[in-house]
């Protein structure tokens, strides 16, 4: 069994081509929260020609939408959350920099081929471990649009957050190839 690769953003395209569908990583470094109504937010400030409130180039969006800490804790239960209500959004923050996501279930092609275009990944966090993946986080603050509760943007700090690479920039796809790998 080959060990998780270690990778701290901010990624490089060099940083993101090792990456292969399949591949177990450990982020450690800043990770971006956002879910859908911060990432319309996000764009309607592209669309008028405004900086967003952070710097994506290089940076992982994990799709979550924490609940809140319990007494001495960092972050309550952190899980993923579906990553396909994002698509619409996610090919103009490709286009921006940023080099990857974070979340469950599978992208729409036109996410695939951007990420190919733009030499970007797709990671998925598991399901269901959010307890334990809210002990990879180790500091939490909101970045933008705290209106937005749990939605709120989010820079976490992480030691060791564990994940799959899903879609690498080659266009392997892990959910196609372990249906493939099954197949009579």
């Amino acid at each position: 069994m080959a060990q998780p690769i270690k990778i701290t953003p901010p990624l490089t395209n060099a940083d993101v081509e090792k990456l292969k569908a399949g591949d177990k990583v450990l982020i450690t470094g800043v990770l971006y929260t956002a879910r859908d109504a911060a990432h319309k937010r996000l764009i309607e400030l592209l669309d008028k020609g405004e900086k967003l409130p952070f710097d994506i180039k290089g940076q992982l969006i994990y799709y979550v939408g924490p609940t809140p800490p319990e007494p001495g804790q960092v972050i309550g239960s952190a899980g993923p959350t579906t990553s396909g209500r994002m698509d619409v959004y996610t090919p103009k923050l490709l286009e921006l920099g940023l080099k990857g996501t974070i979340g469950k279930g599978q992208r729409s092609q036109e996410v695939v081929e951007a990420m190919k275009k733009r030499k970007a990944v797709y990671l998925a966090a598991v399901g269901g471990a959010a307890a334990l993946i809210a002990k990879t986080i180790k500091k939490a603050e909101i970045v933008a649009y705290e209106d937005l509760g749990p939605e709120a943007i989010r820079r976490l700090e992480v030691k060791d957050f564990p994940a799959i690479v899903v879609n690498d920039v080659f266009g392997n796809d892990l959910f196609k190839i372990g249906v493939e790998k099954y197949k009579r």
